[in-house]
């Protein structure tokens, strides 16, 4: 899929196809579950972190329902066509933001989303206890939902953030991996 195409597509979706959220109730309502998370968690940033990549994950087996249904897309042909999809289709579809693709590797297994919004990270000052500056990665959700839908396309991957503008860094960049593609796998039979 041209990327330009993408883009378009992806504009249309969201002027058309999708139901509208109030941007500032998603983002209260984010911040105030890391918040439960951390506390529930003691501030173990590595754990709310891996908590955050679950509830993700759930979305994302889930979400990829809805994209099918409202995109009209079909399954895309290579990974370079599905991350041109994520972002500039799936990110505008359900946040009204087209991250960038970038930094390929040279196998084309593995590149970089560059976020120059996130809306999750809007009105946020992560907590001033001298780790988490270091140790959460706030927007991690991202990173399972990514997981999920792609899981339930038959896409292994691997998704994690290297920088966070939250952290102090000047971008904000989630590096996605390919590690497989996973056969059509039958259910175990019920004997």
């Amino acid at each position: 899929m041209a990327s330009n195409k993408a883009a378009r597509d992806g504009e249309k979706i969201w002027k058309t196809n999708v139901d509208k959220v109030n941007a500032e109730l998603v983002t209260l309502t984010y911040g105030t579950v890391v918040a439960q998370l951390c506390s529930d968690f003691n501030n173990k940033y590595a754990e709310v972190n891996k908590q955050l990549d679950k509830m993700g994950y759930n979305i994302g087996m889930r979400l990829i329902e809805d994209f099918f249904a409202k995109s009209g897309l079909q399954r895309c042909s290579n990974f370079r066509d599905t991350a041109e999809t994520i972002s500039k289709i799936g990110f505008k579809m359900f946040l009204n933001i087209t991250p960038t693709v970038a930094n390929w590797s040279t196998d084309s297994k593995s590149f970089s989303l560059i976020f120059d919004e996130n809306p999750l990270a809007d009105f946020v000052e992560l907590p001033n206890d001298g780790r988490a500056q270091d140790e959460l990665w706030f927007s991690n959700i991202f990173c399972g939902i990514l997981r999920g839908a792609l899981e339930a396309v038959q896409m292994q991957i691997e998704a994690h953030y290297v920088s966070d503008v939250l952290r102090g860094n000047d971008t904000t960049e989630m590096r996605v991996t390919l590690l497989r593609y996973m056969e059509d796998e039958m259910p175990p039979d019920d004997d």
